[in-house]
């Protein structure tokens, strides 16, 4: 799938690199993530990419730009339901001079339209920890709409945070 200043590429182990790698270690670039509480060796993460890339229930995505070829994240179309028709969304920009460009706000958007249109998925769902101003904000402008809250569901920092749940509907 191509964008304007993106593409997205369905990873496979050949595509794990150390950068990919340094992000999985990097608690900043991780900091929301469920994967932050194991460390993770290249040889981890290629298995858990092969795993995850079933082609039936999960699609793991690479985010790269297009200008320089570059890796600069990922998007996650996973845990999908073919009787209902809906799946979890999930997304990491793990190069952090990437963030707050809006690469996550177009990634979302081509992998929604991939969803809907390639996949005939009818909802995407995802779930954000409240203090996470960018992803909500990536998903809000990717035309998502918050439709509720757990309160004080996830443990961040040693601290309960709310999280937020958004979706979006094929129309």
């Amino acid at each position: 799938m191509v964008g304007k200043r993106i593409f997205l590429k369905l990873l496979a182990p050949i595509d794990i690199t150390k950068s990919y790698v340094d992000w999985m270690q990097d608690e900043e670039a991780i900091q929301f993530l469920e994967s932050r509480f194991k460390k993770y060796t290249l040889d981890d993460i290629k298995k858990y990419i092969e795993q995850t890339n079933d082609g039936i229930n999960n699609f793991m995505f690479g985010i790269y730009l297009k200008e320089k070829d570059e890796h600069i994240g990922n998007i996650k179309i996973g845990g999908i339901d073919h009787i209902h028709r809906f799946a979890n969304v999930g997304v990491l920009i793990g190069n952090k001079e990437m963030w707050g460009k809006g690469y996550g706000t177009e990634a979302i958007k081509m992998a929604t339209q991939y969803a809907f249109n390639e996949l005939d998925l009818h909802k995407l769902i995802a779930g954000i920890y409240a203090n996470n101003i960018g992803s909500y904000n990536a998903f809000m402008k990717a035309g998502y709409r918050e439709v509720g809250r757990l309160r004080n569901h996830r443990l961040y920092k040693e601290k309960f945070v709310d999280e937020i749940l958004v979706e979006n509907e094929k129309n």
